[in-house]
């Protein structure tokens, strides 16, 4: 039998993809995706430059994927098995991230990078596309439970918080609180409730 030979180099790392995911996440919540750079990015994730384009062919792509990834961990998409607990959940956590000191500054340089570049614009309007469609599933899944009428436009229901927070970022003024939950629910319910 010929020897089996072994591929050069060092084996993949299974936990790279999340730590520069995390990396990345820090940092365009830090200063934004502009001042962002794959350099710091794999020195902060602990990889090499090489490595994290081998994963995103373009910073573009590794923004979107780190954007995705923040939603994902700050507002997770829940399933609580009723549509005001899955509301409830999903408004909680982004009341909390949007009056977070971290969240504000995310908010803040969103806004500001997406006036200022286009090409900001459609990297914050994908990830958001995505976290959209995430979204979407709440309302999908409380369809099939007969708790939402078949005429509700579902891509409205789900952009009502978002354009609350971000209408009072550009206004510069607070966004809803925690103790606006209840009222921003039932706001929600009575509109689609079947």
């Amino acid at each position: 039998m010929p020897a089996v030979r072994r591929k050069r180099g060092r084996p993949r790392d299974p936990e790279a993809d999340g730590r520069i995911l995390a990396a990345a996440s820090a940092l365009i919540l830090l200063r934004g995706f502009d001042a962002m750079t794959v350099d710091e990015v794999a020195s902060n994730a602990g990889v090499g430059k090489a490595t994290v384009y081998r994963r995103w062919a373009r910073k573009e792509d590794l923004a979107v994927a780190a954007m995705e990834q923040l939603y994902r961990d700050e507002m997770p998409t829940p399933d609580t098995g009723s549509l005001r607990g899955d509301l409830a959940e999903a408004f909680r956590a982004t009341l909390v991230f949007a009056n977070s000191p971290a969240g504000g500054d995310y908010l803040r340089t969103l806004v500001r990078e997406s006036m200022r570049d286009e090409r900001m614009a459609a990297l914050y309007r994908e990830a958001s596309r995505r976290a959209a469609t995430s979204a979407e599933q709440v309302f999908e899944r409380a369809w099939s439970r007969g708790e939402l009428r078949p005429d509700v436009p579902v891509e409205a229901a789900v952009r009502l918080l978002t354009g609350l927070v971000v209408m009072a970022t550009v206004m510069r003024t607070p966004p809803p609180s925690v103790s606006d939950l209840d009222a921003l629910v039932d706001l929600v319910l009575v509109g689609v409730s079947a």
